[in-house]
């Protein structure tokens, strides 16, 4: 029966002998496997044959002072195998005592725990770059405040000298004492964003730590993600920022770019309500701000989801087409959630006007993307029922056409 148990521990586990030496004289087939070295190799050689040089000798006195005193030791150790490789093995030796109580040599048990530490090193990595993220994040939103605070300071005056600048202008002075409350919400905004930032970092912190047998590439999938998503967030708040700035810089980009941005962003919304998107545009150059585009036509899904829920629409779907002539470019979205009435319609981009309940909107999204479409792009927007859904239809001229 004893060799019944021997043989199950040694077929388990990797298991050596050595004298009072520390001289190997028994080592089973799994020692050699993971070593890498033969029977004859290590039969005879001193214990340290597979001792990492990163392990400096001092470690190994608390393991001979318990041992010499007859009682076992437990501990994680770190060896090299004969081709260079590390491994690290948790190991528990034990004393092996003759009739007289006097050791006669020392038994070492061990298991692989290579994969565990490996990983357990790699979310200490990424602990540590979550930390400073949070801490870059945090420092970025704070400034990003202070800006919005400065911008709203002095707002007024800088749209009283646009207007005085350009006649086409006109019609911000109807709205000169609502832009004051409006920057004053942007600054809110960045203030109400910094936690949920801070939040996201620390929830991918958390994910990462108790993920401690999960798959490594899955991990680092997520981990891309969660920093794509959180960039995308700062983003943001650097575009709501820059929206006032007369000084923003324009530039070439694809109108198809800008499409595949705002269905980046709201891929996550986008699954969780099962809204199907059906594209159909062209590669077509723009010039202005790619990522003020992006705003509208994530300002748009998220009214579309909205609806689908208020409405209690079953198959949802959005259609985005781009049309290209001699006039220039028609970008159409199109959704079938039911529509507005036709009273609410006419109001759809006045300024606080919102049919959704207080705490779901503030009325601003359609009158931001409306000022996007026309200041940033010269177009026109409009909005339009159609087959059980609302129509948007965006009007680029070709001056703003590459």
């Amino acid at each position: 029966m004893g060799q019944t148990y021997q043989e199950a521990i040694e077929n388990s586990n990797i298991v050596s002998k050595t004298d009072t030496n520390g001289v190997i004289t028994f080592v089973n087939d799994e020692f050699c496997k993971i070593s890498g070295y033969s029977k004859d190799e290590l039969l005879g050689s001193d214990h340290n044959i597979v001792r990492h040089p990163d392990v400096p000798k001092e470690n190994f006195t608390l393991l001979w002072d318990t041992i010499l005193e007859k009682k076992p030791f437990k501990t994680t150790v770190k060896n090299m195998c004969k081709d260079g490789s590390t491994v690290y093995l948790n190991t528990t030796i034990t004393p092996i005592l003759d009739k007289n109580n006097e050791i006669k040599e020392f038994i070492a048990i061990r298991y692989d725990v290579t994969k565990e530490v490996e990983l357990k090193k790699t979310l200490q990595k990424k602990e540590e770059e979550l930390e400073v993220l949070n801490k870059t994040l945090e420092q970025r939103v704070l400034e990003q405040t202070a800006q919005l605070i400065e911008l709203n300071q002095t707002l007024e005056q800088r749209v009283e000298e646009e207007i005085a600048k350009n006649e086409e202008k006109q019609k911000m002075l109807f709205w000169q004492s609502r832009m004051a409350s409006l920057g004053q919400m942007l600054a809110n905004i960045a203030h109400q964003w910094r936690q949920p930032l801070t939040e996201l970092s620390l929830t991918m912190f958390n994910i990462k730590k108790s993920a401690k047998t999960s798959n490594l590439e899955k991990l680092n999938e997520y981990y891309k993600d969660s920093m794509e998503i959180i960039d995308n967030m700062s983003q943001t708040i650097e575009d709501f920022s820059n929206f006032f700035n007369p000084n923003k810089p324009k530039e070439k980009f694809l109108l198809c770019d800008s499409i595949e941005e705002a269905l980046m962003i709201t891929k996550k919304l986008l699954q969780k309500e099962n809204i199907v998107i059906d594209k159909e545009f062209e590669k077509i150059e723009l010039f202005g701000v790619l990522n003020e585009l992006s705003q509208v036509l994530i300002n748009l899904i998220q009214n579309s989801s909205e609806a689908f829920k208020i409405n209690n629409i079953k198959n949802r779907k959005i259609l985005i087409k781009s049309l290209k002539d001699n006039t220039g470019v028609t970008l159409i979205f199109k959704d079938n959630a039911g529509g507005v009435s036709n009273k609410n319609l006419e109001k759809v981009f006045e300024p606080y006007f919102t049919t959704k309940h207080q705490s779901n909107g503030t009325g601003l999204g359609l009158f931001m993307s409306k000022m996007i479409i026309e200041k940033s792009l010269d177009g026109t927007i409009e909005a339009k029922n159609e087959d059980n859904g609302l129509v948007f239809v965006i009007r680029i001229p070709i001056g703003s056409v590459v």
